[in-house]
Order: C-alpha cells, then structure tokens, then sequence
C-alpha cells in the first residue's frame, strides 16, 4: 500500500476472455508521483491489467478507480481525458504519418491554445524526432519509435502514464535511454504505472512493485523488499512458495 494519496485504486480485479480467466482478485494502487512496476513473466495478464484501466477490456467482476471516479464503465475516451494516456505494447505508431502528425493526434483531446507549443516542446525535448519531424515514423528505429509514443501520450497532458513493455526489442543502449526518460518523468511529479518482463530494471526504477503470474498478484511491496524477497523467484516463476502452491 502507498503512502501517497491514491491516485489509482484497483480492487478485486477480474477479467476473462469467454471462458477464460486473464485476471483474478487483484489489488492494486498508484499514488500521486509514483512510479509503480507490475512484473511478470509472459502470459501473466499484465498487458490485459493495463488494457482494463484504460477502458479497452472490461472487467468481469471488481472495481477500478481514478481520482475517486468508477472508470469500469468509463468509455476509452473519457478515460483519456480524465487524465490516463498509454503506450502500448509494440509501440503502435502510424508508419505512414509524420511524426509531426503522430503527435497532433497525441493531443486530438484538447482544446487549449498551449498544444502547438507543446508539440514543439516534445520535438525539443526528444532532439531526433526533432530532427525528423516530417519523416515517416515507420522508418525510426525501434527506439526512436518508442520515444514518439511516450511524446504522443505526453501530450494528452495526463496525470497517469500506463507503459507496456517499454523495452520490448529494443538494445541495451536504447533500453538505459528509456529507463532515464522516466526517471525524469517521474522526477517531474507524473504518476507512472510500468508493466514489464525485464524485472531487473523495472524493479530498480519503481516506487513499489508487483508480481503478477497466472492472473494473480504474488508479491508486492517497495522496490528493496521486492528485490530481497525469497519468494521472488518462486513467485515470478510460478513456483511452490515456502510450500505452498504459488497459485493459491
């Protein structure tokens, strides 16, 4: 449990797909300024935690909550304007616009005059989108596209950023670039809620963490807790946990 207002509230969470089950009893919080890590290995229902939130599946059972606001039967797009943008698995960037025109659509939500100084603020604060502005974004490399989608959520102006699987495919190289990104991110007081397979790094950066496997939370707590945890492993990998089965 956080120690900061909660900004984020999810309790006894359950989603299926027909029959069967993605998630089940999850609990699960973000604070205000909080950067929080949901780890697990593939298949574990971390991206379907995060398509729930964000109004793209809709749980079967459970409440999700933002600000105080029931967001279960939010549609997508009030959910944006609430103040939750996320970047997808996969990146999810329109090859054959601009990047200039990827970003205009990050921001299609608003309606105040700061949007185009915005824009260009990204382009200033991302040098090679910049510098490539009137390119495809299909031709930027794999981490020069995962900038442009955290730009183009950015964007949104949003209080929650959901990220999925930030470091999918990407070098070591690009993966630090990344990770620094948000440090910054958070550093400036926007509230983070980070899934990943990569836990070392994950773990490292976040507030607190979670360990999802088979739909459930395993472990949670603060980052050295996590880390120092015996049941780690036993956890992440679906292990019996000091004899007891990790599924139960």
């Amino acid at each position: 449990m956080t120690d900061r207002a909660a900004l984020l509230t999810i309790t006894d969470l359950a989603v299926r797909y027909g029959a069967i089950p993605a998630l089940a009893g999850v609990d699960l919080t973000v604070g205000a300024g909080e950067m929080v890590s949901v780890v697990g290995p593939n298949g574990a229902g971390k991206t379907t935690l995060l398509a729930a939130v964000a109004g793209i599946v809709r749980p079967a059972a459970g409440a999700i909550t933002f600000e105080g606001v029931s967001l279960v039967d939010c549609p997508i797009e009030a959910i944006v304007r609430r103040g939750i943008s996320l970047v997808p698995e996969g990146r999810g960037v329109l090859a054959s616009l601009t990047v200039l025109e990827n970003l205009k659509l990050g921001a299609t939500i608003r309606r105040d005059a700061a949007v185009k100084d915005d824009i260009e603020h990204y382009l200033e604060a991302f040098p090679i989108l910049g510098a490539r502005r009137h390119q495809p974004a299909g031709r930027l490399s794999g981490g020069e596209q995962q900038q442009l989608v955290i730009a183009r959520a950015l964007l949104a102006n949003p209080k929650l950023l959901l990220l999925d699987e930030p470091s999918l495919g990407l070098a070591p190289t690009v993966i630090d670039q990344v990770y620094d990104l948000l440090q910054s991110l958070r550093g400036r007081g926007l509230s983070i809620l980070l899934v990943e397979q990569n836990a070392a790094r994950a773990l490292r950066i976040a507030d607190r963490s979670y360990v999802l496997n088979g739909g459930r939370v395993r472990l949670s707590g603060r980052r050295d807790e996590i880390i120092a945890h015996a049941d780690f492993d036993a956890a992440y990998f679906g292990l019996a946990m000091d004899g007891r089965a990790a599924a139960s």
